[in-house]
């Protein structure tokens, strides 16, 4: 054990945070990772230095996302080891074919790719029918780009075409400033949830309590046009293993009809 005699803290006061947001006694870390109670009483005061392969062994019992995990390793004084490669990346091939396979399987239905920010990187012909067939004849506002919160919530991208918007808000907005609040996220993450917050109705919506499953990955969403009506739920999935920031933060959301009547149509919409 490496003891200190410094009054730098930093690694302790991250390390206790992860795990009081993960819901463990000290106890429960020392059985889950092998490392003592007293040796983590003594990280979290300050009054030891954890190893490098201490940081990680302990981030990964604690479920921390490899950016953070970055983060808690260069505040105990190492290099970070994850890396944050570009999708176009030549190492990341075979992921990105995986994932033009999945959006190719979800035809003729709606699935498209997105990054942390909630932007959209790949969408399949069924998005983009979808919103082809939803915003038709309207002129959408340039902020709001490719960013798919901003498209379901602003008052002139989807937000009138979806009948439980309302409904959803909530859900969609407490997700996003749960990611703005964790740590090692930039101040892109706050900046997306504050600008949301700016637009119509959202900031009230804000402030109606969800339901205690708000954070399961599905979402039952009815989008209207004229006196057509599309009811789906969605799914989101993130990748199950990665060794990479970028890959590990990606999401996969896929648009399943919720009834034959709303199947039918929607094949139909797509030819």
């Amino acid at each position: 054990m490496s003891f200190s005699t410094g009054t730098d803290n930093a690694f302790g006061l991250l390390l206790k945070q992860w795990r009081s947001h993960r819901n463990f006694s000290q106890l429960d870390l020392s059985v889950a990772s092998g490392v003592s109670q007293r040796h983590i009483s003594f990280v979290e005061s300050g009054r030891a230095h954890p190893s490098r392969q201490m940081v990680i062994k302990l981030a990964t019992v604690l479920d921390v996302p490899l950016r953070q995990q970055n983060k808690m390793l260069t505040t105990a004084g190492f290099a970070p080891v994850y890396s944050e490669l570009e999708l176009s990346a030549p190492e990341v091939a075979p992921i990105r074919r995986a994932l033009e396979f999945t959006l190719r399987q979800q035809e003729p239905y709606p699935a498209l790719v997105m990054d942390r920010y909630w932007n959209q990187v790949q969408t399949n012909q069924g998005a983009v029918k979808l919103m082809g067939w939803l915003l038709a004849g309207q002129s959408v506002p340039e902020e709001v780009g490719p960013n798919l919160m901003k498209l379901m919530l602003h008052p002139e991208g989807a937000k009138a075409h979806i009948a439980n918007w309302e409904a959803i808000t909530p859900h969609l907005i407490h997700r996003v400033y749960r990611e703005s609040l964790a740590e090692g996220q930039d101040a892109n993450s706050r900046k997306l949830f504050e600008e949301l917050l700016t637009y119509p109705d959202v900031q009230a919506l804000w402030q109606v309590p969800v339901k205690d499953n708000w954070q399961l990955p599905i979402l039952s969403v009815n989008f209207l046009k004229g006196k057509q009506q599309l009811s789906f739920f969605t799914t989101l999935t993130t990748l199950g293993t990665p060794q990479d920031i970028m890959l590990q933060e990606l999401r996969l959301e896929c648009l399943f009809p919720a009834d034959e009547s709303s199947e039918h149509q929607f094949q139909t919409l797509v030819g």
